[in-house]
């Protein structure tokens, strides 16, 4: 049977498909795998651009490693791999816990999410990765190891290991009492983001923006947390169903449907679509405002850029695309932030980062928008997300990513024989 990923950017037919019931399982499955020959690749919810989980040879799904093992003190929770973000946000709200940072989709594996990079935003918080205290896998000969608390090598090395350094089949991760989330979502003129950008980033916990290429308007989402999980005023339950649903995703399938089919109405469509837009101020418990229900299909491309650069490249995409008469940039340029940190192939080691994320509708052409982007990323000491489409090869991350050879090393200790090699890893990370 073919398995595709959400976008639709990778089709692969596995040789075989085995579900395992737990560690013990993915063990044997790899040590059989090793003694053949043949190669190992676990698949998450597919939500990846880039084909870092196709899978040729024997394709690991991990659905029956789910739920959490064990719930420690000073909030850390033991989670099975498998485990989706949503799922997980609401078995830690029954603890009373909630993750400190999510990103804009929960429809992930834990393990997917965790291994290309995930991160919400806040220039104060780090991606997801940032919040593992604790990994257990199984490395390329079958053996599992635990790695946290001074045993094996450590975390921040192997978090972020695209499934080239093991499967992860639990994470233990450090959570927080549960919150909520002052939310407030408004339209502003870029300049105006840009001019205040500072003041927006600092006043807010979680600040973010989507441009709507074509014309000089911005959605923006400001969040500041609250303690306590019951929120006070969360948004009537028409409102959401109309405008997250009916809007959000209904109505707006229509509209890229028709700037497909006619591209020279896209700007109009983008003007048309930033006039729909309104002030909405609500709480609400923290996983319902981080995330979103994303049913319109689209290819992406993500580039985290030092954050002084963020207006040089926004600046570059204006150009490119007002320079362009007949583009047609259907989606909006969503931008968020993250504080440096210690993951060694995180897109956020060691620099205050920005993010810029470039979309189309997944049926319209993006190859050429999406080259230009990359370009001027690339000019401005840009770092691709693992799990969005980008043209890199190992050779030119070397250069962007200074722990990269240390990464090699550890490959080269856990999965000599390349158990967990496939044509992307291969691509990004090198033999």
């Amino acid at each position: 049977m073919t398995w595709r990923n959400w976008s639709g950017t990778v089709a692969v037919t596995p040789a075989e498909v085995l579900v395992p019931r737990d560690t013990a399982e993915v063990a044997a499955i790899v040590r059989r795998a090793a003694a053949t020959g043949r190669r190992v690749t676990a698949v998450g919810a597919g939500h990846s651009f880039t084909p870092v989980a196709e899978a040729r040879d024997v394709q690991l799904r991990l659905d029956r490693l789910t739920g959490i093992v064990a719930v420690e003190p000073e909030g850390r929770v033991r989670v099975r791999a498998g485990t989706r973000l949503r799922e997980l946000s609401a078995l830690l709200a029954t603890h009373g816990l909630a993750l400190e940072n999510l990103g804009d989709i929960d429809v992930q594996t834990l393990a997917g999410a965790l291994s290309t990079g995930t991160h919400g935003t806040g220039a104060r918080f780090g991606g997801l990765a940032t919040q593992v205290v604790g990994l257990e896998l199984v490395r390329g000969d079958g053996e599992v190891v635990r790695l946290g608390d001074g045993a094996g090598p450590p975390v921040e090395a192997a978090v972020v290991g695209l499934g080239a350094l093991g499967i992860v089949t639990e994470v233990t991760l450090r959570c927080v009492p549960a919150f909520t989330l002052h939310a407030v979502e408004d339209v502003a003129p870029l300049d105006a983001v840009l001019e205040g950008l500072d003041e927006r980033v600092a006043g807010h916990d979680h600040y973010e923006f989507y441009w709507f290429p074509h014309t000089e308007r911005c959605l923006t989402k400001a969040n500041t947390r609250h303690e306590g999980a019951r929120p006070q005023r969360p948004l009537p339950a028409w409102r959401r169903v109309l405008e997250d649903e009916v809007l959000t995703n209904a109505a707006y399938a229509v509209v890229n449907e028709a700037g497909r089919l006619r591209p020279a109405w896209v700007p109009g469509l983008n003007r048309l679509a930033t006039r729909v837009l309104s002030r909405r101020e609500y709480d609400d418990v923290s996983p319902r405002v981080f995330a979103t229900s994303r049913r319109v299909r689209f290819v992406e491309s993500e580039y985290a850029v030092p954050r002084a650069a963020l207006p040089a490249v926004l600046a570059g995409l204006r150009a490119w695309v007002d320079g362009r008469p007949g583009a047609a940039v259907q989606f909006p340029v969503e931008v968020r932030f993250a504080a440096a940190d210690d993951v060694w192939l995180s897109t956020a080691y060691g620099r205050e980062t920005a993010y810029v994320a470039v979309h189309q509708f997944h049926r319209s052409p993006a190859r050429e928008y999406f080259r230009a982007f990359e370009a001027i990323a690339l000019a401005h000491e840009g770092r691709p997300h693992w799990g969005k489409l980008h043209g890199l090869g190992a050779a030119d991350l070397a250069g962007r990513y200074p722990r990269m050879g240390e990464v090699r090393a550890l490959r080269e200790e856990l999965d000599p024989g390349r158990v967990f090699a496939n044509g992307y890893r291969t691509r990004v990370l090198g033999r």
